[in-house]
């Protein structure tokens, strides 16, 4: 089940397995050291929508975005005083396939409007395939590629 190309998909993966059919969404969670900023990030910067919000839950001030919808959701957690979270890693990633360079230019550009700016890619291959990364405001990387992994191949290499 291998793909090197970034833009194929295996005929497994296209198959949901039947024991997992009742699944109805799927939230990848994180926490964050500066909820406020990070909150603008991804909504402000990168325009995501936040389908649920609240404050001092059981100590937890949290957002929800969908990514795209409400299917597919991004949820931001603060906790503790001080917060204390993991360190970033440049393999952690949200990755945003965008559909066509237009498409990742308009959103860096949202991005780039509130004073972010692109950071270098540690994994050559995002370079290579067009794709600009962001960092958010806990130090993790954002990635805005040029095409829809398993929809259409990635642009040529430059």
């Amino acid at each position: 089940m291998t793909d090197t190309s970034g833009g194929g998909v295996t005929a497994a993966a296209t198959v949901w397995p039947a024991r997992l059919a009742a699944v109805g969404a799927v939230r990848f969670a994180r926490p964050t050291a500066a909820y406020d900023e990070v909150v603008a990030f991804y909504g402000d910067g990168l325009g995501l929508p936040v389908i649920a919000e609240w404050r001092d839950h059981d100590g937890y001030d949290g957002v929800v975005f969908g990514l795209p919808g409400a299917a597919v959701q991004l949820e931001i957690t603060q906790h503790g005083a001080p917060p204390r979270i993991p360190a970033p890693h440049p393999e952690n990633q949200l990755v945003l396939y965008l559909d066509g360079a237009a498409a990742r230019d308009a959103v860096a550009a949202g991005l780039k409007a509130r004073g972010h700016r692109p950071v270098p890619a540690a994994n050559p291959y995002w370079t290579r395939y067009g794709a600009v990364l962001f960092e958010d405001p806990d130090g993790w990387l954002v990635v805005l590629a040029p095409w829809v992994f398993g929809r259409t191949p990635p642009p040529p290499a430059v």
